[in-house]
């Protein structure tokens, strides 16, 4: 079973949205196995957005994520990464397919609403970055049998 990480951003906190994002999440299918209220720092960000840290925007981004505390929630699922991917949807949310969440909750590529790992490798190491040990549980939920088929999962 995949995990991957889920940052809900400010943008997201502010507008009042977080019980509906992790509704649908949930309605998927996806088993949260980790979820926390925190405020994030410069240096946090600057570690989790490196590869930005020297495009003019980044103070901007920098100042968003700061503005507010974020949840950042841990969820586990087959291909759970390329799930949720395909569920929070483009970048810029007004060229977001309608029915993702920054298709149906943002018009914006910065105040985007939520952050998604990009690859299974990712999710391991921004996992770690936001969630300490002992912070993630590894569960099974009886309601597996449901979600998958016994050919994908072993029950």
């Amino acid at each position: 079973m995949e995990q991957t990480l889920v940052l809900i951003k400010p943008s997201a906190v502010v507008r009042g949205l977080i019980g509906q994002i992790i509704t649908r999440f949930q309605n998927k299918g996806l088993i949260i196995t980790g979820l926390k209220m925190m405020q994030l720092d410069e240096k946090i960000c600057r570690e989790h957005y490196a590869h930005l840290v020297d495009r003019p925007f980044f103070p901007f981004l920098l100042n968003s994520m700061t503005r507010t505390p974020i949840i950042a929630m841990v969820l586990k699922g087959l291909d759970a990464v390329h799930v949720v991917r395909e569920m929070t949807g483009a970048t810029k949310g007004r060229a977001a397919n309608p029915g993702t969440l920054r298709g149906d909750y943002c018009m914006s590529g910065q105040e985007n609403i939520v952050h998604a790992s990009d690859t299974p490798e990712n999710a391991l190491i921004e996992i770690d970055r936001f969630f300490s040990q002992g912070e993630v549980f590894d569960y099974t939920c009886d309601m597996f049998k449901y979600l998958y088929s016994p050919d994908e999962v072993e029950f």
